[in-house]
């Protein structure tokens, strides 16, 4: 008996070890992806993937029943700003992730900005198994958000500035919801194995040299951003996609809006009326509603 024991306890520190090694080298294959995401891309990729990020988000004009299962239009129509990013989350038992985008602003006479690059990347510990590549619309509500992005540096996710899961749908529940909006709205779509998103303590970094190397000379953000550069047309796709969901006709629609609780997967829970505030989720997997084939 002793004899099994021992093989048990043998074949446990073995595994133990063959976990550990697997999580060192996680880690490893995490930062040099984080590394690969800081030195890698270009701007004008970048907003054409956001442009892909962003349409996925928002209403289709030829689908006006989409406006249901979107961010809505008033939302939009409010934004001081947009931070459009994906990250790429990995991990077994230790976790690493690594994600980029663009920043943009609206200007004073309602177009908007040229874009700034933006990354994230980090290495944590918890129990994650498997990969998950997560899509993220932040909304910017505030001047102080806005700000935020434009001074350059680190811009934390619900660290200095608040951060709320923003409301998807159309009616009355959405516009009490932006009575007092928080400073930022988080919109996320999310594929893996990883169940939930949340960005709280998500650093959000300036790509300085990647708009240098995109503008063709070091370029602050918060000139990018305040409209002292021309928007370039290789952010064309982005700013048209904007453009096309703000024409959208609700006239019609069903007043219906709710707001997707952190933790949850395709859960929903719908928008009171009266506070704008979110009642109860729903269960896992259900929808109020499905604009099938609009995205």
């Amino acid at each position: 008996m002793s004899s099994f024991f021992g093989k048990v306890q043998a074949m446990g520190s073995k595994v133990g070890a063959q976990a550990a090694q697997f999580g060192t080298q996680v880690v490893a294959e995490a930062q040099a992806g984080s590394t690969k995401a800081m030195t890698g891309f270009k701007l004008e990729n970048e907003t054409l993937k956001a442009a892909r990020i962003l349409q996925a988000f928002l209403a289709d004009p030829h689908h006006p029943e989409s406006a249901l299962n979107a961010i809505p239009k008033e939302v939009l129509a409010r934004a001081k700003g947009l931070a459009i990013f994906t990250v790429l989350k990995a991990g077994f038992v230790w976790s690493g992730k690594a994600g980029s985008g663009v920043v943009i602003a609206r200007l004073a006479d309602g177009t908007w900005s040229a874009p700034s690059c933006i990354a994230t990347g980090g290495v944590g510990f918890g129990l994650q198994i498997g990969a998950d590549l997560s899509e993220f619309v932040v909304v910017l509500n505030s001047d102080e958000a806005l700000a935020a992005f434009a001074k350059g540096g680190n811009v934390t996710i619900g660290g200095q500035l608040g951060a709320s899961a923003g409301p998807i749908g159309v009616g009355g529940a959405v516009n009490t919801a932006l009575l007092r909006p928080t400073p930022m709205f988080t919109y996320s779509k999310s594929r893996g194995l990883f169940a939930g998103v949340s960005l709280e303590g998500t650093a959000l970094i300036e790509r300085k040299d990647a708009n240098e190397a995109f503008y063709g000379q070091a370029i602050p953000a918060v000139d990018l951003l305040s409209g002292k550069v021309p928007p370039p047309e290789a952010a064309s796709a982005l700013y048209e996609t904007i453009e096309a969901a703000e024409s959208i006709d609700e006239a019609g629609l069903p007043d219906q809006a709710y707001v997707v609780p952190e933790g949850q997967l395709g859960g929903t829970a719908p928008l009171d009326p009266a506070t704008g505030s979110a009642g109860p989720p729903t269960s896992q997997g259900q929808k109020l509603f499905d604009a099938t084939g609009a995205h």
